[in-house]
C-alpha cells in the first residue's frame, strides 16, 4: 500500500531548503518571497520605493503608474529572469523563473501580467516498505494580473490579483483515502508609491503582498497560511545630473503571519486578516523590531548606459540570521537592458552563496 512518505519527504525537503531563505517560517508557497530581478538583487534585495522597471509588478505595482511617461516614451516593457536556485545544494534541476510584461493604456492606467515558477526537481516515490514506485516532479507557480493608476500627480496606487498553484507530489492512497500534495489558492497585493512634494529626490513605497486564504494540501485542519508580507522603504537620489545618477534605496520586510497552540497543543495559524493584526501582539517592542529584515543598496548610472550596484541584506539572528552582500551591474542599449547580480554570503556554506541572477528587459 502506498503511503504519505512522498508527500512528507517532499514537504520536508521544501521546508529545509527554505529555512535559510525564509527564517520567519510557518507559511507555505514560500517561493512567492523569492525576489525577482537582477537589478534589485544587486542592491541588497531592495526596490519597493524604486519600482521603475518591469519588475515593479512584484516589488510595488503602484510603480507602474509612473512608468512610460512623456511624449516620446514607450508604452510597455517586458522582462525575463532565470536562475539556478540554492546553488550550494548542487541541485541542477532546481531553478526559478520570472517573466513580466506591462502596458500603459491612455486614460485607464497601466496593466501588467507576471509569472513566477519554481522547479524543485525530480523526486522518488516509495511505498511503506521503501520500494520505489516511480518518479515525479515537484513545482509551484503563480500567475499575477496587475493594475496601477495615479491617485494624484505624485501618488500612485497598485493592486495585484494572483492565482497560486503548488504541485509537491502526486496523489496516493492511504487506508482507502486519497491524499495529495497539491493545492491552489488566490491572493491580492495592495501597494502605494509616493513622491513627496517637499523633495523631488525622495520616493516612499509600501506593498502588502500575498493577502489570501490558507492553502490546503491534505485536509483543512492542516491548512497553512500564505506568506503575507509587509514591505516598506524609500529611495533617494543622492546625485542626479546629465551624465551621472546615484540612488540610495532601503527596504524593510516583515511577514504578517501568526501561529498559536490550541488547548490540545496543536499548532494552528490565524486567518490572514486576523494575523495581520495579531502578529504585532507577540512579544515586546524589541521583539517586534527583530522580526524585520533590512535591505540597503546603491545604484550608479553613467549616461543611462552602464550601471553599477551594491547592497547588503540583514536579518536578526533570532529569526534566522541571514546576512549577505550583493553586487551587480547593468548595460542598456537602445530599448534593451541586461542586468546581473551576485550574492556574497558572510556565513560559510550559506545556501544562497554564489547565487548569480541574469535579467533581460526590453521596452516596446
Amino acid at each position: 500500500m502506498k503511503s504519505l512518505s512522498a508527500i512528507i519527504l517532499t514537504l520536508l525537503f521544501v521546508s529545509i531548503s527554505s529555512i535559510p531563505l525564509f527564517a520567519q517560517g510557518g507559511a507555505t508557497v514560500l517561493f512567492l518571497m523569492i525576489n525577482p530581478g537582477a537589478r534589485e538583487g544587486g542592491m541588497g534585495e531592495a526596490g519597493v520605493a524604486l519600482a521603475d522597471d518591469g519588475n515593479a509588478i512584484y516589488w510595488n505595482p503602484a510603480g507602474l503608474a509612473f512608468q512610460h511617461e512623456g511624449k516620446d516614451a514607450r508604452k510597455g516593457e517586458a522582462t525575463l529572469m532565470h536562475v539556478q536556485w540554492l546553488p550550494q545544494f548542487n541541485l541542477n534541476d532546481m531553478f526559478f523563473d520570472y517573466a513580466a510584461v506591462n502596458r500603459k493604456i491612455k486614460d485607464v492606467g497601466t496593466v501588467g501580467l507576471a509569472l513566477q515558477y519554481i522547479n524543485y526537481g525530480k523526486n522518488i516515490q516509495t511505498d511503506t516498505q521503501g520500494n520505489e514506485l516511480g518518479n515525479f516532479n515537484s513545482n509551484e507557480f503563480a500567475i499575477t494580473g496587475s493594475y496601477a493608476l495615479k491617485l494624484k500627480k505624485n501618488l500612485g496606487f497598485g493592486v495585484n490579483i494572483k492565482y497560486i498553484y503548488s504541485n509537491l507530489s502526486p496523489g496516493i492512497f492511504v487506508d482507502q483515502e486519497r491524499r495529495e500534495g497539491r493545492g491552489s489558492t488566490f491572493a491580492v497585493d495592495v501597494a502605494t508609491l509616493w513622491h513627496p512634494g517637499f523633495s523631488k529626490k525622495l520616493s516612499l513605497g509600501m506593498n502588502i503582498s500575498n493577502i489570501g486564504p490558507k492553502m490546503t494540501f491534505v485536509d483543512r485542519e492542516q491548512a497553512d497560511p500564505l506568506p503575507t508580507n509587509l514591505r516598506v522603504g524609500f529611495g533617494y537620489d543622492l546625485v542626479r545630473s546629465e551624465y551621472n545618477r546615484l540612488t540610495l534605496v532601503y527596504d524593510a520586510n516583515r511577514l504578517l503571519i501568526r501561529r498559536r497552540l490550541t488547548s490540545d497543543s496543536v499548532s494552528v495559524a490565524d486567518n490572514v486578516f486576523k494575523a495581520m493584526l495579531s502578529t504585532w501582539s507577540d512579544g515586546s517592542f524589541s521583539d517586534q523590531l527583530k522580526k524585520f529584515t533590512h535591505s540597503v543598496g546603491m545604484e550608479y548610472w553613467y549616461t543611462d548606459l552602464i550601471a553599477l550596484r551594491a547592497g547588503y541584506f540583514y536579518e536578526n539572528k533570532a529569526i534566522g540570521g541571514r546576512q549577505f552582500w550583493t553586487f551587480g551591474g547593468g548595460l542598456r542599449v537602445s530599448v534593451l537592458q541586461v542586468d546581473f547580480s551576485y550574492i556574497y554570503a558572510t556565513i560559510d556554506d550559506h545556501p544562497l552563496a554564489d547565487t548569480i541572477r541574469f535579467s533581460l528587459s526590453t521596452l516596446f
